[in-house]
């Protein structure tokens, strides 16, 4: 990356029933009984999350992609008929064959186009119950072509359009960040005005971008020295590892209590603010790090001076560390459920743990 060696974010900044044995006949008159009583009962309604309910086909659009592949390999390991949608590009890009190759081994269901060609896309969405799309931030205004395809099938349960980050309906981001919520937030109108059934995933922070260099841009471990801190350092902030992300939203698919929700992934453990971070990366280095706080006028200074990439990192830092968009609100169930919550028996990576590889 070409700021790989410069840390812009420095100019200018201030400084610091067990049956029993039937063993008489009236035990087994009360057998007769009981019997007699299950034949009158109706059935039980199945309920769309039981482990006896048959598993959801979920396609993956953007498979192949940072967040996708996580995906993809999480529905097919926890048993769903699993279908990625994969570009010519990719199948034969070096780079990716590893990827390609992961989903084989796990029995993933390869289709080959992409959401530009309509055919391709309408053909692997009428095999599927579930569309979730992963796809990068170029072709997030272009997932209205996914909606179309989906409202076209008319077969489609749920869709997960592209989120994974902040709540695109509650951040505060300046340009040029603001413009990729917007566009998000607009296909969740889009998807809403079609009457399309769907989870938005508010995931957060991706531990492999932000929680292994703790937000330190072109950095490519944790800080030993000092550590740049945007605004006070009070923001609380949610770190989540990607296969954890990938383990919740697959959970949901068929999760009656996400239809219609936003699901947000802020678990307990994986919440602190830059400060209380920093603080427990000393305590597991046992040494104590140079603090540079950076003003948020001096933030704004540093993105308006900035070009792509580094000025979009900015913006979404400023977003989420200094304006604290991730935790600044209550999630209420009019609108939203916590995955931590609903789904207790994941056992998610918590921040202290994922310190532990660098230290």
């Amino acid at each position: 990356m070409p700021f790989r060696n410069q840390n812009p974010m420095t100019l200018r900044p201030v400084m610091r029933t067990r049956i029993p044995l039937f063993s008489s006949r009236s035990s087994c008159s009360r057998v007769a009984a009981d019997t007699d009583q299950v034949r009158r009962e109706k059935p039980r309604p199945r309920r769309e999350d039981s482990p006896m309910a048959e598993k959801s086909k979920v396609l993956v659009i953007g498979a192949t992609g940072y967040i996708g592949k996580f995906i993809v390999e999480a529905s097919a390991k926890s048993g769903h008929p699993t279908f990625a949608l994969l570009r010519e590009s990719a199948v034969s890009d070096p780079a990716k064959a590893g990827i390609v190759e992961g989903f084989k081994s796990l029995g993933v269901n390869l289709l080959h186009g992409d959401i530009y060609n309509q055919e391709s896309l309408l053909s692997a969405i009428r095999q599927v119950d579930v569309v979730i799309s992963a796809v990068g931030r170029a072709q997030l205004e272009d997932q209205d072509r996914i909606v179309a395809a989906i409202k076209a099938a008319g077969n489609i349960k749920r869709f997960l359009p592209s989120e994974f980050g902040n709540d695109a309906d509650r951040a505060h981001a300046v340009e040029p960040a603001k413009t990729g919520y917007a566009i998000k937030a607009k296909i969740r109108r889009l998807v809403e005005a079609e009457g399309i059934p769907y989870t938005y995933v508010s995931s957060n922070s991706f531990a492999g971008y932000s929680l292994r260099t703790l937000s330190q841009p072109g950095a490519t471990a944790p800080p030993r020295d000092n550590v740049v801190i945007l605004g006070d350092g009070n923001a609380k902030v949610v770190f989540n590892k990607e296969d954890d992300i990938s383990t919740y939203t697959i959970n949901a698919v068929d999760d009656p209590r996400t239809l219609n929700k936003i699901l947000y992934i802020r678990p307990p453990a994986n919440t602190y603010s830059m400060n209380e971070l920093v603080s427990l990366w000393e305590r597991k280095i046992g040494k104590t790090l140079e603090r540079v706080y950076v003003p948020e006028e001096q933030v704004l200074k540093n993105i308006q001076e900035a070009v792509v990439p580094l000025n979009v990192i900015l913006a979404l830092s400023h977003s989420v560390f200094v304006k604290g968009d991730q935790t600044n609100f209550e999630i209420e169930p009019s609108f939203g459920v916590e995955a931590s919550e609903l789904y207790p028996d994941v056992k998610y990576t918590t921040v202290d743990q994922y310190l532990d590889q660098f230290v």
